[in-house]
């Protein structure tokens, strides 16, 4: 379809003479072509053309709409080159996504070249010059001549950050003779492997697990910002040099302006002290003397495509202006130096850069003016119309089609697919239109002529001259590219011990048998000669635990409640910790019981059994324009096997806001509906209602389904005819609030219930809602993220799926955090304003919210401004909501309310005072409610001014700088979310069971308890310990980070296969390099014990050249055999002095101790019968 329509366009007039001007490299003005015939026009210049190009739209939306055209025409992807906004205040942490977007794409421009779309805005900004960005850029292969410290050094120039873990773009980490960078070139980091001074292998890893994912031949190291004061011609010392020459001239004025002098004073100071300070993009001019922008990356003989050229020139004017105003107040400000003002170029220079390169200037009409240096040598009038879509209202198509006929055009229509394209021609042939199937389409329709064909336009398109039309069902049917999707690293037993590798000194920390201390630190310890680790825990008193570092399965980090309640430590030796793990265990076996009873009695039900999947229902789904994320596609499959089963289904489904849970439910909707069942969605507020009315009727667009709404917002007279309609069962799907457990809603056949935010609705609504759902299908929706460790222990209860996984290519979040400053704060509310879009302002204090809304009423005295927070009614706040999604309300004052609000794409500005007292986890799901379109989103986290930060809100504000910046502790944010997921899902009694005894163990005993309530046993555990006198420590030579170390003794601890070890040891290598020996004997260790707890014994200890096993039950057969073999008579005994049974073995002169007691170990298990783990001789 593509080629033949791309082809149509060479019959027209001027079509030799346009591709020879833009061969020639000249400029040529184009009128008469409307936006899809714009989009057509490049698309067939460009196949024919073959080169490189710049395509210069006037705004974003602009710019994303001219891609998805030429996605549709070319059948592939222009990258779109974005703009940034320039950085003049200081901030403690920014993050750089768009910048590094920028530099990858410009690197692109110069490396190989590539057709980029782009935005005014994004072309005219001042930038690195393309010689200095190639000099910057380092591209590593596996023969290039660098050292290790040559690397460090050109990572640092260019901007890099060292840190123990590399997690996010612009990081660095050094390990020994490893490197792992992550650089903006590349989706995943590089970890390089240095022997000596050469590179000895690359390859990429994966940020989450560490672990390599492939080799890598080559990777590009990038700079991480656009501005570098390092790069000024005479380095740092130069620039602060400049800035102290600018400090005495203005001293030398007659008025000196003193808020300036104090901004340089600032600046040179960090410049002098090697500070790095975020506002660099101050002093561009002085860093890169010789202006430079995106024009400049072009290849010479690329053309340039200006869109939509008068509004384009209108937006480049307008931008001109706006950004003076901008720069005045920033002069007034004291932020800048007037005399380096210069940051973007004008609608004549930049066009004056682009002379000799082919223009075209594409015009609805005719243009009055063109651009000094590129006035065209020739003008083309084109003359075409844009279609409407008829989006599947065929009886418009109809009509068209046989004026057409009557004239003699050749009529192509795009109908999708297939089936689609079978149902119009029925529908043609009824009309007495005449029209044939062309799938694959070879060539283009005859006079008089209609052919329907697959694929899909947002618009129609008429050509009077070449006597063409193209009609279009519009954008119903998403071009059907393979929707490509990254797979996922399977999650190892990394997940499980998650929680220990954030520990540091002064955390809580639960020990199975002794209970909660507090983590003092790692100590090495000599002891008859053998160097090991010992982990210390401070207990209450002077109590002090040491516990060996081979023993670390039995602590974990304490997570309570949140951070208010109060954590009593322990007395070593007392009861009190086996009163308090007792009474919890009874309180999670009660709850195992209630669930249990629940899911038997749900068992014994029957409901109906849906179909499997239709022709319809395959259709519905390839119409969801976008990939489909694995855990999405994983839940639809666990809940369309529930469907089909006899059972009533009963699922819980989670996930955060905008995960993709919505799409999810209308697919089971689609199934119900298609089996002739009605479907009923059940949220908990009318702005909510709206909402999903809305977003079901988009996505239900081209198929018969009956949608209606029951909300206040409704007329009686709709009320009514709702009703009526439901009991008739002529409406297949209902969206309402709790109107939908009125008496008076009779359906005529229910078959599945989607319930949104179950925990929001009231004890007598959940009363309603069993009697609504007997024998019918729930599916209830949560935005609560219920941890998976939980899930787990709750297994087989309750159905669950979870998805964990964000939808790809969100778009990056400018996030700035910076000390509260009002003008900076105002300056990007007037902003967010100008440019049409909404602000929320997070204030977390319900007693002064009013009073910081008047604040802010007061500074923009004619904008609406709103207050939300949980206080007010369920109405009151559902009204406000309403109002803000409808844009009546531009500046809304909330508290964290808004974590589990609604979505509104055009808030896309976010202010949060004191982020320093928000966890984590609750920023970023706070964070994930703005940047939901493909406008620039900022997020602003500030804290107080010269505010004493306590030790841990330091701490926070510095995890929250590196999230900001790398996007980096994100695991700790999970795991911060699965506890406060955890409190809600299981009530407040038994959250107070779990601040008691911690989470993990919690969660350990709950798991039990389920097992025992369902008849299975839980497996006992046989622990055992082994205290060796070998070397057995993690040397710091070998891994220097604390956590790192601690995090690796943890999953040592946790070894109970040879499986495990494999891959510990496997990761290990690949992160850090060969083991050394004492590393080698800990995970050695850690198998003995794991083999010895598997055949019966409990301990394995050394005195002096005595080994000595106690078993735990006794086996005289086993014991015997043992005893008995040729190669241990006279050296191993039964010990008759210990109060349990104790075997004693006396090792040789040399013997090593290890060894012997693996030989032990896995004889005494062939004599017990098959090995230590129940398959054979190992």
């Amino acid at each position: 379809m593509v080629q033949q329509l791309l082809q149509a366009l060479h019959a027209l007039p001027d079509w030799n003479a346009l591709c020879a001007a833009l061969r020639r490299n000249e400029p040529v003005g184009v009128s008469g072509a409307a936006q899809i015939n714009r989009s057509h026009l490049i698309a067939a210049l460009q196949q024919e053309l073959r080169r490189p190009a710049l395509i210069v739209c006037q705004d974003e939306m602009a710019a994303r709409r001219l891609q998805e055209e030429l996605k549709a025409f070319l059948n592939e992807e222009y990258p779109l080159l974005p703009s940034r906004d320039l950085t003049f205040y200081a901030a403690s942490a920014i993050s750089r996504g768009w910048e590094q977007r920028r530099l990858k794409l410009l690197y692109a421009l110069l490396t190989a070249p590539t057709t980029v779309i782009t935005t005014w805005e994004a072309l005219c900004l001042r930038t690195m010059p393309p010689e200095l960005l190639r000099a910057c850029a380092l591209t590593v292969t596996p023969d290039a001549p660098i050292t290790p410290e040559e690397l460090i050094f050109r990572l640092t120039q260019s901007g890099y950050s060292r840190c123990t873990l590399v997690e996010g773009v612009g990081q660095f980490a050094v390990r020994g003779g490893i490197v792992d960078v992550y650089s903006p070139a590349h989706e995943q980091p590089v970890r390089i492997e240095f022997f000596g001074d050469e590179i000895d292998a690359m390859g990429f890893f994966d940020p989450v697990s560490q672990r390599r994912v492939e080799n890598a031949e080559r990777a590009v190291l990038l700079p991480v910002a656009e501005t570098l004061p390092r790069l000024h011609p005479q380095g740092t010392e130069g620039l602060a040099d400049e800035l102290r020459g600018l400090i005495a001239r203005q001293r030398r004025r007659r008025a000196p302006n003193e808020a300036l002098i104090k901004t340089l004073t600032e600046d040179a100071e960090a410049l002098e002290s090697g500070v790095s300070f975020s506002a660099a993009d101050r002093y561009m001019a002085l860093i890169y003397p010789e202006f430079a922008c995106a024009a400049d990356y072009l290849p010479a003989d690329a053309p340039v495509y200006f869109c939509d050229h008068g509004n384009l020139r209108r937006s480049a004017y307008r931008f001109t202006e706006e950004e003076g105003m901008q720069l005045d107040s920033l002069l007034q400000s004291g932020l800048l130096c007037g005399e380096l003002c210069e940051f973007s170029g004008g609608w004549e220079d930049i066009c004056d850069r682009l002379r000799g390169h082919g223009a075209v200037f594409l015009d609805s009409f005719l243009a009055a003016a063109y651009p000094r240096s590129l006035e065209p040598r020739l003008l083309v009038n084109v003359t075409a119309k844009q279609l409407p879509s008829y989006g599947g209202n065929l009886d418009a198509a109809v009509t068209d089609l046989s004026f057409y006929q009557k004239n003699d055009f050749a009529s192509l229509v795009l109908c999708g697919n297939r089936r689609r394209g079978e149902i119009l021609a029925q529908m043609l042939r009824e009309k007495g239109l005449s029209a044939f199937l062309a799938f694959p389409l070879e060539k283009l329709p005859r006079a008089g002529q209609i052919l329907l064909t697959d694929g899909a336009l947002p618009f129609g398109m008429e050509y009077p001259d070449l006597h063409l039309a193209v009609l279009t069902e519009g954008q119903l049917i998403a071009p059907q590219q393979p929707k490509t999707r990254r797979r996922k690293a399977k999650a190892s037993n990394r997940q499980k011990l998650d929680s220990f590798a954030d520990l540091s000194p002064g955390d809580l920390i639960v020990h199975e048998y002794h209970g909660i201390g507090r983590y003092v630190g790692m100590e090495q310890m000599k002891i008859d000669g053998a160097v090991k680790d010992y982990v210390k825990i401070a207990y209450q008193g002077s109590d002090v635990l040491y516990v060996p570092a081979t023993q670390l399965d039995l602590i974990s980090k304490y997570i309570g409640g949140g951070e208010e309640t109060a954590v009593r430590l322990n007395k070593l030796g007392g009861d009190t910790w086996e009163k308090t793990k007792t009474r919890a265990k009874a309180a999670a076996k009660e709850l195992a019981i209630d669930l249990i009873k629940l899911y038997a009695e749900r068992k014994r039900r029957m409901g109906f059994a849906f179909a499997a999947d239709s022709p319809w229902q395959a259709e519905f789904e390839q119409n969801f324009p976008y990939a489909e994320t694995d855990d999405q596609l994983r839940c639809i499959e666990e809940i369309k096997t529930d469907m089909e089963a006899p059972q009533p289904m009963d699922r819980l489904l989670c996930g955060d806001v905008g995960f993709g849970k919505t799409e999810v439910a209308l697919r089971a909707a689609m199934k119900a509906i298609l089996d002739g069942k009605q479907v009923a969605i059940l949220v908990p507020t009318t702005v909510l209602a709206q909402q999903h009315y809305t977003t079901a009727v988009n996505r239900f667009r081209g198929f018969p389904v009956q949608i209606g709404v029951l909300s206040r917002f409704c007329t009686p007279a709709q009320v009514k005819k709702n009703m009526a309609d439901l009991r008739a069962g002529t409406l297949d799907l209902i969206v309402g609030t709790h109107k939908l457990l009125q008496k008076d809603v009779q359906f005529h056949d229910l078959g599945l219930l989607i319930v949104d935010e179950e925990q929001r609705f009231g004890v007598t609504h959940k009363e309603k809602l069993k009697e609504l759902s007997r024998g019918v299908d729930v599916l209830t929706l949560s935005a609560t993220p219920i941890p998976r460790t939980l899930n787990m222990a709750l297994s087989g209860i309750r159905d669950m799926s979870t998805i964990e996984e964000p939808p790809h290519d969100r778009y990056p979040v400018q996030t700035f955090v910076l000390e509260y400053a009002e003008p900076v704060l105002m300056d990007a509310i007037r902003r967010e304003l100008e440019r049409g879009g909404q602000v929320y302002f997070l204030h977390n204090r319900v007693e002064s919210i009013e009073q910081c809304a008047a604040r802010i009423k007061k500074a923009f005295p004619d904008v609406e401004v709103g207050v939300a927070h949980g206080k007010m009614g369920e109405e009151g706040l559902s009204d406000v909501m309403q109002r803000m999604a409808e844009g009546e309300i531009r500046i809304l004052v909330c508290t964290t309310i808004i974590e589990t609000g609604i979505d509104i794409p055009n808030v896309n500005t976010l202010i949060i005072e004191d982020a320093d007292k928000l966890g984590l986890a609750q920023l970023h799901q706070i964070r994930g409610r703005v940047g939901r379109s493909s406008r620039h989103a900022f997020a602003y986290l500030t804290f107080r001014r010269g505010k004493v930060l306590t030790e841990v809100a330091e701490k926070r504000l510095n995890a929250i700088r590196d999230y900001a910046e790398f996007g980096s502790g994100f695991k700790i944010a999970m795991r911060d979310l699965e506890i406060r997921g955890a409190g809600s899902l299981l009530g407040a009694a038994q959250s107070g069971h779990m601040i008691s005894i911690g989470y993990d163990l919690y969660l350990k005993l709950l798991e039990e308890a389920v097992l025992e309530e369902r008849g299975e046993k839980p497996v006992e555990e046989v622990a055992c310990t082994a205290d060796l006198d070998v070397t057995a420590n993690i040397d710091k030579s070998y891994v220097s980070s604390g956590e790192q170390r601690m995090d690796l003794y943890r999953r040592m601890a946790a070894i109970r296969s040879q499986e495990d070890a494999d891959e510990l040891l496997d990761e290990m290598v690949d992160r850090y390099g060969d083991l050394p020996r004492g590393a080698m004997n800990l995970i050695d260790i850690a198998l003995l014990r794991a083999r010895a707890a598997a055949s019966g014994v409990s301990d394995i200890s050394q005195k002096g050249r005595t080994l000595c096993f106690t078993l735990a039950g006794f086996d005289f057969n086993a014991i015997g055999a043992l005893c008995a073999k040729q190669e241990y008579q006279k050296r191993l005994f039964l010990s008759p002095k210990a109060d349990k049974p104790t075997l004693t073995y006396n090792l040789a002169a040399k013997e090593n101790a290890l060894h012997a007691a693996q030989t032990i170990i896995r004889d005494y298990a062939a004599v017990r019968g098959g090995d230590a783990f129940g398959h054979g001789e190992s």
